[in-house]
């Protein structure tokens, strides 16, 4: 992977975590940074699952894979969230 690819994999997390975060109702006790992270990795694992049920590549935009993975990364600020608030 390039060194574009790694800050452009960054921003699409930034903006994919905060989006999920927001699609999750309340208030989540985790910091940007997980929030960040969680961004990333949704951002990761839904660009393979739309690859691996073809809709990664369309003409415009790619809204089934954008919604993959805002879904994915709300779920996974979701789980974040519930395992913070435990301690």
């Amino acid at each position: 992977m390039e060194i574009s690819g790694i800050i452009s994999a960054i921003i699409i997390g930034i903006i994919i975590g905060v989006l999920g975060r927001l699609v999750v109702p309340g208030r989540q006790h985790i910091g940007i940074l997980l929030t960040i992270v969680v961004g990333i990795v949704a951002a990761l694992i839904g660009s393979a699952i739309a690859s691996a049920i073809g809709v990664a590549d369309t003409k415009g935009i790619d809204w089934i894979e954008w919604l993959i993975q805002i879904g994915l990364a709300a779920v996974g600020v979701a789980a974040l969230d519930r395992t913070r608030a435990r301690r």
